[in-house]
């Protein structure tokens, strides 16, 4: 079975069949927006940036100087802030080839990878600086989290001169194999007869949504599996109940200080995609209220995360910033609230039904 349907089937066993008011929602009304303005457009912006940090990289390899060093950063932030607002999409396209994993390997709670991106550099794996044997590796090796040790890491500082030219050649690489991703997730996202007909197109005769119930299911559940992964795994995989708690090592991104910046990111996300796809005007007109509801709490969750900034082992032990966290905490979880139970029950579907059961 294609990787395609794994997520819908996951979120579609609790239901026996499409609810009435689901069925009810026109997959094109819905689907076909998300799509043209959200998706595509979010998978094209990340596949200009990362093109744009390859050159970035690249540039620094060929004449390296702090000022290269700090392009090669900045560009490399502004393609985390592009695959976080797109990373909410996890099934499609970017589930192939372990496109996802590839891209993003994270959590990695045993520093399994960390130890595969450091030992490449200690013995200057020649593979690993090549993009086409890289992206037959470990995954771990491959991706944004791979990159960000390469540029802020230890021993990182060594990119601004020229002592150390494979540290630069194989972030090169990652680069590259980042940037080719993108492309190839964003072109098979903008076939005209692609996972996005599909998805766009339920019927009878189609292989992975047999009616517009589970083309919208499969919509749904991105807001509820990725607030779940943006409390649950992101946020509270650090942030303690106090602060004896805290894992300040397992925030992502925490080399380059963008924990909170890709967690707004995410929020920012969703509700693009909720705003694109008109969902909130397939409810059930005395549940509208919702959708102005979540769009204020989205808004309000990305900027409580923005504006929590510095290194995350020192916000962790502010208590001003740290009350910055809980309250981005207790924006996801009513959010989750919101579309785990509410939106999903005005919909007609199993009130807290999620796409990360038995994971």
């Amino acid at each position: 079975m294609s990787r395609y349907a794994v997520p819908a089937v996951t979120l579609l066993c609790a239901l026996a069949f499409a609810p009435p008011a689901v069925a009810a929602v026109k997959a094109s009304d819905v689907i076909q927006p998300a799509i043209d303005g959200f998706v595509r457009p979010a998978y094209a912006s990340l596949h200009g940036h990362a093109g744009a940090l390859t050159k970035a990289v690249k540039t620094l390899c060929a004449t390296p100087s702090q000022g290269a060093l700090d392009a090669a950063r900045a560009e490399f932030l502004a393609t985390v802030d592009a695959w976080s607002a797109v990373e909410i999409i996890r099934f499609g396209p970017i589930t192939e080839g372990n496109r996802l994993e590839r891209m993003l390997y994270w959590p990695d709670r045993k520093g399994i990878g960390l130890k595969q991106v450091q030992a490449a550099l200690s013995d200057k794996d020649a593979a690993a600086a090549d993009p086409v044997q890289l992206a037959g590796k470990s995954v771990a090796m491959q991706g944004l989290g791979a990159l960000e040790f390469v540029l802020y890491g230890s021993g990182a500082e060594s990119l601004a001169g020229k002592d150390d030219p494979y540290r630069c050649a194989y972030g090169a690489a990652i680069s590259g194999n980042i940037e080719a991703i993108a492309g190839d997730v964003s072109a098979a996202w903008d076939k005209p007869d692609g996972f996005a007909a599909l998805w766009a197109n339920p019927g009878p005769q189609n292989a992975l949504y047999h009616n517009g119930g589970e083309a919208v299911t499969q919509l749904l559940g991105v807001f509820i599996e990725g607030l779940e992964i943006t409390r649950d795994v992101r946020l509270k995989g650090f942030l303690g109940a106090n602060a004896k708690a805290d894992k300040p090592k397992q925030a992502i991104f925490w080399r380059s200080q963008y924990t909170t910046r890709s967690l707004a990111g995410n929020l920012t996300g969703m509700d693009a995609l909720f705003q694109a796809s008109r969902l909130g005007e397939a409810l059930p007109e005395d549940t509208r209220w919702m959708a102005e509801t979540a769009h204020i709490q989205f808004t309000n969750g990305a900027a409580a995360a923005r504006a929590v900034t510095g290194p995350i082992e020192e916000v962790l032990t502010d208590p001003a910033r740290r009350a910055g966290l809980d309250r981005l905490l207790q924006i996801t979880s009513s959010l989750s609230d919101l579309f785990g139970s509410k939106v999903t029950a005005a919909f007609g579907l199993t009130a807290g039904f999620s796409s990360l059961d038995g994971d």
